[in-house]
């Protein structure tokens, strides 16, 4: 999931009691819009109108709060990528499907997209590790749809490792420029990366 400016990157409104939750959306919001490193932990405690000492009643650390963000973020990529592709066995459904929901995840959680492609590089080992492994696992599986359809002669591109590598990155940009009140949904975003990834491939019907 590429640096960005995350500008029209909002939190969602109000604020309640400061619980876990809360002090992990602020940062996010926050990570997403100056950077891991450009973020203090007492900005994220002016966020929540509490002290600085206060936000460690409920995590244990910047550290911890940026690796939350990217773990999770990681997991339900694949997790996205796994249940759009089970039960289909046609390479042209299994691709659509897997670039749909990748481009819907970059329009509709913008924030986590910024962070993890920005800052999970700042993570220390093993968390470290164990995220690329995890990035890995998805750009291998989505990969293998290219390589297959190839294989089969549904799909005429000559480099499947670039094909797919094209298609991610064309995905990540979406957090970057989509905007909630544009003239497209991000529903219908994705639907065109779909088809834009068809034509990456040189599919022809």
């Amino acid at each position: 999931m590429s640096s960005a400016h995350a500008e029209g990157v909002s939190a969602p409104a109000g604020r309640g009691a400061v619980t876990g939750a809360s002090v992990r959306d602020a940062a996010l919001t926050l990570f997403a819009e100056r950077g891991y490193h450009g973020t203090a932990m007492s900005t994220v405690a002016a966020a929540l109108v509490i002290r600085t000492p206060s936000l460690y009643n409920h995590i244990r650390g910047k550290q911890d709060l940026l690796e939350s963000i990217v773990v999770e973020t990681l997991d339900a990529v694949l997790a996205d990528h796994t249940a759009a592709v089970a039960g289909r066995v046609d390479p042209v459904d299994r691709l659509r499907e897997a670039t749909r929901v990748y481009a819907l995840r970059h329009a509709t959680h913008r924030r986590e997209a910024l962070v993890v492609n920005r800052d999970t590089a700042s993570l220390p080992e093993p968390a470290l590790s164990a995220a690329r492994d995890r990035r890995r696992a998805h750009e291998t599986a989505f990969r293998s749809i290219i390589s297959e359809g190839a294989e089969q002669g549904v799909f005429a591109v000559g480099d499947a490792r670039l094909a797919s590598f094209a298609i991610l990155e064309m995905s990540v940009s979406i957090a970057r420029w989509f905007r909630e009140d544009g003239p497209l949904t991000a529903e219908q975003v994705a639907d065109e990366h779909a088809e834009f990834a068809l034509r990456i491939v040189r599919y022809r019907p």
